[in-house]
């Protein structure tokens, strides 16, 4: 299973919300690049970047920073937060970027999605952020009509190879990872499924790799020290 630690932006620095609550931020690292580099001396292959300023405005503030991360580490690494249009998702994949995931727009654009499948297909992920079984859209900030079941079967109707889904309820709250939503998502052949919020200890990263999950996104409890880096990969493998 991959490990993907997470920075997310906002401002050029790495924060951390509150279940997606720009009110409840707290900062880590004036300095993410420095972190990101961190990350890879310590074996991190991948990272986790989300541009919060893009998720709530659809914006790009932070390209340059990305690209930074992306030249000056060589990690895989995959970005989402207010990619809403053909011209951004090709300006992060033009600088860097490895893949970009897709989230408000998956569910308030199909168009776009589809088009951007069909000319980037493995390089475009969806993001599912889950409150109460819902999707949630536009940096959290709105509950969409679409229900997960729904929305994985669409997403993967499409042609969606990667999804990485989040349980909104345990984002940053150091409550465990959703077990029993991870075990069902597991079961859905053909989709690399990436496990986000609450993972909150190395015993969450060995059930999620027990699951045969492709991935989980380790942040807030890397930021705590709940977690050490090296010992999540260790237990990633």
């Amino acid at each position: 299973m991959i490990l993907f630690p997470a920075i997310d932006l906002y401002e050029g620095q790495a924060v951390r919300l509150y279940q997606g609550d720009y009110r409840q931020m707290t900062v880590y690292s004036p300095d993410p690049a420095a972190l990101a580099k961190q990350f890879a001396e310590t074996g991190a292959t991948h990272i986790h970047l989300v541009d919060l300023e893009g998720a709530r405005d659809g914006t790009t503030p932070n390209l340059e920073l990305i690209r930074r991360i992306a030249a000056e580490t060589g990690l895989f690494v995959e970005v989402g937060g207010g990619i809403r249009n053909m011209d951004i998702a090709r300006a992060y994949l033009e600088n860097g970027v490895s893949r970009v995931i897709l989230g408000t727009a998956a569910v308030t654009d199909p168009d776009f999605l589809q088009n951007a499948l069909d000319t980037w297909g493995e390089r475009v992920a969806v993001g599912a952020d889950l409150r109460d079984g819902q999707v949630a859209i536009r940096g959290w900030q709105q509950t969409s009509d679409e229900g997960a079941e729904a929305f994985f079967d669409r997403m993967q109707g499409l042609g969606v190879s990667t999804m990485i889904c989040t349980d909104i309820s345990r984002d940053g709250a150091m409550r465990g990872a959703n077990l029993e939503l991870y075990r069902k998502l597991a079961k859905r052949k053909g989709l690399q499924i990436v496990a986000s919020g609450g993972v909150s200890s190395l015993d969450d990263i060995k059930a999620l790799r027990q699951m045969n999950l492709y991935g989980a996104i380790l942040g807030k409890a890397y930021y705590t020290g709940a977690v050490d880096l090296a010992e999540a990969l260790e237990a990633a493998k």
